[in-house]
């Protein structure tokens, strides 16, 4: 594989479906032979990252952020932060590939309860005072390793709301969350960054060798794809 990059002074690193596959030897390299996995199901995911030199050892598969969910699907997490209101619900908005986002026709079918229950909802003078962890009036958050790590107010885990997308079709998007108060006012709209979508591969149905040139050594193969 090659790549283009305008790093100069740094290494480059691949990771082929998030794992590490190598590293260049100098700051020039720009290409690598690595080993990619075969299938007709699922599409290849190749990242390469410029790093300092002395971390070239390093292996940051753990940094990488997940591929979409499969089938052409995007997953967003949201953080059920403590400053949302009791009764909040959330729509969710995309722009359809054309750059504008629709807030006319949410995706959501019907409105993402923040709270499902007010026993959710922490918070001073929301519990018994002080009776829970570190003091603090939190009956429900998430515990440590159950949620969003240190994301939450005083240093407590933050619980998270996922949504997945119906099957998109190749293409960028850019995605939204409103939020919306029991009287019915609306919070100001919070935007992804585009997120590139890559359905996965169509089975194919036969493939077959074209032609060998024994002068190049170049094998021509034919996929044939299902109607």
């Amino acid at each position: 594989m090659k790549w283009h990059s305008a790093w100069t002074g740094k290494l480059h690193q691949v990771y082929v479906n998030g794992r590490y596959a190598g590293t260049t030897l100098d700051d020039q390299q720009r290409q690598m032979v690595v080993p990619i996995p075969t299938s007709l199901e699922t599409p290849v995911r190749i990242e390469v990252f410029a790093v300092e030199p002395q971390d070239a050892d390093m292996d940051f598969r753990s940094e990488l952020t997940p591929p979409p969910a499969g089938g052409g699907r995007v997953r967003l997490a949201l953080l059920r932060g403590q400053n949302l209101p009791a009764g909040a619900a959330a729509n969710i908005y995309f722009d359809n590939g054309t750059g504008q986002i629709d807030y006319d026709h949410p995706l959501t079918d019907c409105p993402i309860r923040i709270w499902p229950a007010w026993q959710d909802k922490a918070g001073f003078a929301l519990s018994g005072f002080g009776l829970a962890d570190f003091g603090y009036d939190s009956p429900a958050a998430a515990g440590f390793g159950k949620g969003a790590f240190g994301q939450g107010q005083f240093g407590l885990d933050a619980d998270t709301i996922e949504w997945t997308s119906s099957p998109l079709p190749a293409g960028a998007y850019r995605f939204a969350v409103k939020v919306t108060d029991e009287s019915g006012t609306q919070g100001s709209a919070a935007q992804t960054e585009l997120i590139t979508v890559t359905p996965a591969a169509r089975p194919a149905d036969g493939l077959s060798i074209s032609s060998f040139d024994k002068q190049t050594n170049q094998l021509i193969l034919t996929v044939e794809y299902p109607q």
